[in-house]
């Protein structure tokens, strides 16, 4: 049975605690001057405090691997065992005190040393049960952090792979169509949806993507649509070149937001749809002519509210909708760095 134990620790306070406790009797006796071997009683105290420490140690190691630290058994046998190993320490050294300082030991001296190896083991106990307690507590801590994690990860991919199969039954059926009528622009489709398809594949896994990354994906989905719609939709991107390495998006967020605004609004020669994209300070915003459809198309909501919640999963900010009676825009926040849990 594999436990963790926190060993060095554990060894770390054994040690301050050795030393704590011997600095605390050679202050005792020199104060009250009244013995001829204080440093012999420190040195003593210093090895005997580290051995029972030790031997704790000792028997927690033992005892984790056999039975676990939540057992019963080990509750048991630690608590015998080390007070066994304390008493028989303190016997043992009491003794060799007595021969090294010139005393004879009597009946008191010895239930001195057997209450001084109860409390002397109580201390040490409880010592180790709190840097114990703080390992498990910082093991628990650690664990419901991974987990958190590796539920937004699985969240944002599951957000992620409902985009696909919608993208891919309307792409499929617009390529059968361009087939019938002119097989150059079903050629030309075909090139920017196999593009499409290989960047998505790619980057499946992936939280975040370049900002160059984003656009290219964009570009790509947006050629496919003005094979379809012609100059029914007209698109113009306005953001500096120099930024679109600086930067980061969360995967697949541009396309879908172009993708709502066709799926949305009346796109003819007569009133075309026009879709602006722009960088406004920190933000990229995309904005469209409102005009909308008189009969709505079922929705399946893998658009603004699919990326409005994975953007929540990976950085904590909202999207900002805006709506007036001529315009409607999106607005996400750039985010800067690609390792970033982005939640700062």
């Amino acid at each position: 049975m594999e436990v963790h134990l926190p060993v060095k620790h554990l060894v770390r306070l054994n040690v301050l605690m050795s030393l704590v406790i011997s600095a605390y009797v050679l202050m005792f006796f020199l104060v009250n001057k009244n013995e001829q071997y204080p440093l012999l009683y420190t040195v003593m105290t210093f090895f005997t405090i580290a051995l029972i420490g030790f031997a704790n140690i000792l028997i927690l190691i033992i005892l984790s691997r056999r039975f676990g630290t939540k057992s019963k058994k080990f509750r048991i046998y630690r608590y015998v065992l080390t007070y066994v190993a304390s008493a028989v320490a303190y016997l043992s050294i009491g003794p060799l005190f007595a021969f090294l300082s010139g005393h004879t030991s009597t009946c008191s001296d010895l239930v001195l040393l057997f209450i001084s190896s109860v409390l002397v083991n109580t201390l040490i106990v409880i010592s180790q049960n709190f840097v114990l307690l703080q390992h498990e507590k910082s093991r628990a801590d650690l664990e419901l952090s991974n987990l958190k994690i590796a539920h937004t990860e699985a969240a944002n991919l599951l957000l992620k792979q409902q985009i696909h199969p919608h993208f891919l039954f309307n792409a499929l059926n617009m390529l059968k169509s361009l087939y019938r009528k002119d097989t150059d622009a079903g050629d030309a489709y075909i090139v920017h949806l196999a593009n499409f398809l290989r960047a998505s594949i790619f980057r499946q896994a992936s939280k975040v993507s370049r900002l160059d990354e984003e656009f290219a994906l964009l570009l790509d989905y947006l050629e496919m649509q003005k094979i379809r719609f012609g100059s029914a939709l007209v698109c113009v991107i306005d953001v500096p070149e120099e930024r679109f390495k600086s930067y980061y998006l969360p995967t697949f967020s541009l396309q879908p937001l172009l993708e709502n605004a066709i799926k949305h609004n009346e796109l003819t020669e007569e009133m075309p749809l026009k879709v602006i994209i722009y960088q406004n300070s920190d933000r990229i915003v995309i904005s469209n002519t409102l005009q909308k459809k008189t009969m709505r198309e079922a929705s399946t909501n893998n658009g603004l509210a699919n990326l409005a919640e994975r953007y929540r999963l990976l950085s904590g900010d909202e999207i900002i909708i805006k709506e007036d009676q001529h315009l409607f825009s999106v607005s996400i926040k750039l985010l800067p760095d690609e390792y970033s849990d982005h939640r700062g």
